[in-house]
């Protein structure tokens, strides 16, 4: 048995139990995790915003040690690191054959499949975003799990399973920033201070941060940031003043509400463009005429866990944090245990610190 972070039903508060895994079948592997990141993405799952079966165990940014392998699973063996991946790709949809694995149609396939079981009453439980990092231990699909990098501590590299590819990848692969250019990124949480990193490893110049809280502004500098705005209605101005009234080449949108992404549209230069990261809800309408998208030749494109491949981009994001481009530890601002899960997620919705990170 292993001690768990369970949402028993959307809306409800977090249970901490124990659960019952069983060993690994074929293609399967069980992990013992050493730690997992408190994403944005585990609130809206929790709260309603996105879709999951419950009863079910949340988390999908994580790395730990792999205890045990099933049978067919071949790249990693007991006693190797690992980084788990929330979304592996399934590499034969439509998707996966144009190489963007990121839209891969059945990466979530196993989010609906019964993993575990609740030890106290043996109800079934789901597997989060396929991995269930809220948890002591886990069993996933093997595309699930990628060897850690070398030489980083495996409590940095949970960051990687989300937090940095997407913030990275946002900035490099699907806003394609490119030295010089000038570059805003709104939300100043785990992905967003790993998106201001990113920015400054590509060679940006100007590189704004926008948040709704003042306390943050000494993270998002830590990060890259070489300008420091609290979010208001003259947030595009202000931005458009700070870049010789142009506004920025690039803006990315970290917080998915409409009101920051129509402000990060606003705030980019004729011919700018925005990528959206931040996860909203239905009724978060964003309206654009006909006559201002003629006008401003913008670009607003979505942006999913950074079109990243996580094959590919680990090794470089590696290279980046060896070489002291990339500081994982600046996203973390608390570390915490199972039972700090729901007051990380408080924090979350009032806007405070950066990455929680639960260390077993």
């Amino acid at each position: 048995m292993v001690r768990a972070a369970v949402l028993p039903a959307v809306g409800a508060p977090l249970e901490i139990t124990e659960i019952e895994l069983p060993e690994p079948g074929p293609g399967q592997v069980r992990v013992r995790l050493a730690a997992a990141g408190v994403c944005h993405s585990d609130l809206s799952l929790s709260d309603g915003t996105m879709r999951v079966p419950v009863p079910a165990v949340l988390g999908h940014e994580g790395a730990g040690t792999v205890v045990s392998v099933g049978e067919e699973v071949t790249h990693v063996a007991p006693g190797d690191d690992v980084v788990l991946n929330w979304a592996p790709s399934c590499g034969s949809c439509h998707a996966c054959s144009l190489g963007e694995v990121w839209l891969c149609a059945n990466a979530l396939t196993g989010a609906g499949a019964v993993y575990a079981r609740r030890s106290s009453d043996g109800t079934d439980l789901y597997p989060g975003l396929n991995v269930a990092a809220f948890a002591e231990e886990t069993v996933v699909a093997a595309g699930c799990v990628l060897p850690a990098p070398a030489g980083i501590p495996l409590t940095d590299a949970a960051l990687l399973g989300c937090a940095v590819l997407t913030g990275y990848g946002a900035v490099h692969h699907s806003a394609r920033v490119q030295p010089g250019e000038s570059v805003a990124v709104f939300g100043a949480g785990g992905v967003g201070l790993a998106a201001l990193q990113a920015a400054r490893v590509a060679g940006a110049s100007t590189i704004v941060a926008v948040d709704v809280s003042p306390a943050k502004e000494s993270l998002a500098r830590e990060a890259g940031a070489t300008e420091y705005l609290v979010a208001s209605e003259n947030t595009a101005r202000e931005i458009r003043a700070l870049t010789g009234k142009q506004g920025v080449d690039v803006a990315v949108e970290c917080v998915g509400r409409a009101v920051t992404i129509r402000t990060a549209w606003e705030s980019t230069r004729r011919g700018g463009r925005t990528t959206v990261v931040g996860i909203g809800g239905k009724d978060q309408q964003v309206t654009f005429n006909a006559l201002e998208l003629f006008h401003w030749g913008r670009t607003l494109s979505g942006c999913v866990y950074g079109n990243s491949d996580p094959s590919r981009d680990l090794p470089i994001l590696a290279d980046h944090i060896r070489a002291g481009r990339l500081d994982l530890s600046t996203l973390v601002t608390e570390r915490i245990a199972l039972e700090g899960i729901p007051a990380a997620f408080d924090n979350m919705v009032a806007g405070k610190g950066g990455r929680a990170l639960v260390v077993f």
